[in-house]
Order: structure tokens, then sequence, then C-alpha cells
């Protein structure tokens, strides 16, 4: 949806990219504008953007028009995908506040979130890789909890496990981190770095989120287990328990590469998001000692289907067109540069890497 820009408003999210009078974009498409950003678009003489018909926040954006077209917008949506997470986020979000003051998890309503984001991933696998465009800060722990979930089911799915099990990831990977709702909102919020004491504090929400969900009959006892276990390390680095390896069963495993990988990717306030790309580099080394290389591999495999012909950008904001993906290093495919036609291979350019897919 095409906006003029004194319509534009903090929230929305821009579907293509930004040019001024450069060949490069001044602000990259996907990104979610800020009051600091709509003044750079000004002081550029932008005189129009394309942006959702959703915003950060799960509300429809509408353009000088009704709030009711800008419904039929979202429902005319082909993919579906961000406006179906957004949704999911903000309805999360309302499950969130209940627990804080005292409600029990309800099981359906997290299904009702998990299901129709499992069948987006189903069209749209590819589309995990995009969600770290979507952090923001204020909304980050719910926005993490859901991604958490999609993530997990799509390991899983990759991993060839039944639907059921994939299923059972969602929930549990979206449950993982409910224990924060009983951890003191001013440390939840804080936006500094959290003190020893603090992050102690952080530290029991795993075991928290068991037992809030303890009870819960449509849950397995190996969800469960994976959702105690989702800081757990492979190297017995991790908490509440220190467990090692063979202790820590499958679905801790997979939850807990989903967690690292979306925390990593996303905005924080003591860090910028990073690349997919990078992240899944910085995991691949580090998986030996902390995290299930399966489920490393799997999301590895995930970006195996940015086929040949797909154009990515790089960290230093070049185009450029896949030519060769090899299955040892998907993230560092053989690309060819767009305004030079110079082939790279980036295994052998390590100062490089992919930013993001961009069609």
């Amino acid at each position: 949806m095409r906006v003029p820009i004194q319509e534009l408003r903090e929230g929305c999210i821009l579907t293509e990219d930004v040019f001024s009078l450069t060949n490069r974009p001044i602000i990259s498409k996907k990104t979610v504008l800020t009051k600091e950003l709509l003044d750079i678009m000004k002081i550029f003489l932008i005189d129009e953007a394309e942006v959702e018909t959703t915003m950060i926040n799960g509300k429809p954006f509408a353009s000088a028009g009704s709030l009711e077209e800008a419904e039929e917008l979202i429902e005319s949506n082909e993919s579906g995908f961000l406006n179906t997470f957004l949704t999911g986020v903000q309805h999360f979000k309302r499950e969130f506040v209940s627990w804080q003051s005292g409600l029990p998890v309800d099981i359906a309503n997290i299904r009702n979130i998990m299901i129709p984001l499992l069948e987006k991933i189903e069209n749209n696998p590819s589309g995990i890789f995009s969600l770290h465009h979507l952090s923001t800060n204020e909304d980050y722990l719910y926005q993490h909890s859901v991604a958490v979930g999609m993530i997990s089911a799509f390991i899983g799915k990759k991993l060839s496990l039944n639907k059921g099990e994939i299923v059972q990831l969602a929930l549990g990977g979206c449950l993982a981190d409910v224990g924060m709702a009983k951890i003191n909102p001013s440390i939840l919020h804080k936006s500094t770095s959290l003190n020893s004491e603090e992050f102690e504090e952080i530290k029991r929400h795993s075991t928290l989120s068991f037992k809030m969900v303890q009870n819960i009959s449509l849950l397995r006892e190996s969800t469960k287990i994976g959702i105690i276990q989702h800081h757990e390390r492979l190297d017995g680095s991790g908490y509440p328990f220190g467990e090692q390896s063979s202790k820590i069963n499958q679905a801790g495993r997979i939850i807990a590469a989903a967690d690292a990988f979306h925390a990593m990717t996303s905005q924080r306030l003591y860090r910028r998001k990073q690349s997919p790309f990078k992240v899944l580099e910085m995991l691949i080394q580090d998986s030996f000692g902390k995290y299930d290389i399966p489920s490393i591999q799997a999301l590895g495999s995930g970006i195996m289907n940015f086929s040949i012909g797909s154009m990515v950008k790089l960290s230093d904001g070049q185009t450029a067109e896949i030519l060769f993906i090899e299955g040892k290093s998907p993230t560092r495919p053989l690309v060819k540069l767009v305004e030079t036609g110079e082939i790279i291979h980036l295994e052998r350019n390590r100062q490089l890497y992919i930013d993001e897919v961009l069609k």
C-alpha cells in the first residue's frame, strides 16, 4: 500500500526499499518505522512509501481511508504470514498479561495462536528468516515467544518429526518463557544491563514456566521437560540444572536452538539486530559445544530453500545474485555482484556475509 509520508506513523512496516538520489536504499524494506526514520525520510524529501496494511502492534493501518478498507486488504493478502504473526503476538500479549494477574495458562488459546502460524509456515517456510525485522524493544518478549514456537516447529519438520510432535514443539517453544510472567516487571522491562542478582532472578523463568504448564494434560511430558531444559547446554554450561548432552531431551535441544536463533537476530536494548545468516554461522561455530548439531543444521537447510538465482543484500550493502550453494556452507554461496558482475565466493571472503534475501 503506497502512502504519502505525511500519513505514515511510527510502527508502519516498509514493504519496499526507500531510495533517494542514490543507487542504494536509505532505508531497507521490512524496516519498522520510528520517529527518527520518519525524520530522515523528510530530510531526504521522500514523498511516499510502500507499507504493510498491518502495523507492528498488529493493528490495521489505513491511509486516507476507512479502517474497514485496511481490514479488507489484510484479508486479501495472499501470503498473510506477517499479518498472522503480528496478530498472534498481540493475542499472546493478552495471555501474558492474564498470567501476570494470576490466571492459569489456557492451552486452547495458545493452540489458536500457533496452529494458523504452522499453516503459514507450510506455505512460506522462508518466512522464519524474516521475523527478525519485526522485533521491537517494546514487544520483544511476546514476539520472541511466538517466534520460538514457529522456529521450533520448523526445525521439527526439517528433522522429519510427525505432525503431532511438530505441534507439540510449537506449543512448547511458545510456552518456554511463560514463567517470565512471574518475574518482577521492573526487571523484565529494565532499559539498562541486568546486575548479577537480577540475572539470577531471570534464570528462574524456565523453572517457573514448567510449574505453570506441568498440569496441562494436552502437553506431553517430553514437551514439559523440553520447556524446563530450553536453557540447558550440551556442555553443561546452561541452567537451571547444568544438564549435559544425553540428559537434555530432543524438545529441549530444539527449543534451545530456536530460542538462541531468534534472540540473536532480534533488536534488543543492548544490541542491534543481526542477520539470520550471520547468526547461523555463529551458532554453527558454537554448536559443537553447546547446541544440538541436527537442530542447527535443520536451520541451515532452511537457507537452502533460497534457490540459485535469489537476490541477496551483502553486509557491505551491495546486491548480489546467488549462483551456487554448497551443502556444507549454506550461508556462504557463490554470488555475482549486480552492479559490477564480479563473482565472489563468500567462503573465501569471510569479511562479507549475506545480510538478507531480497527476492
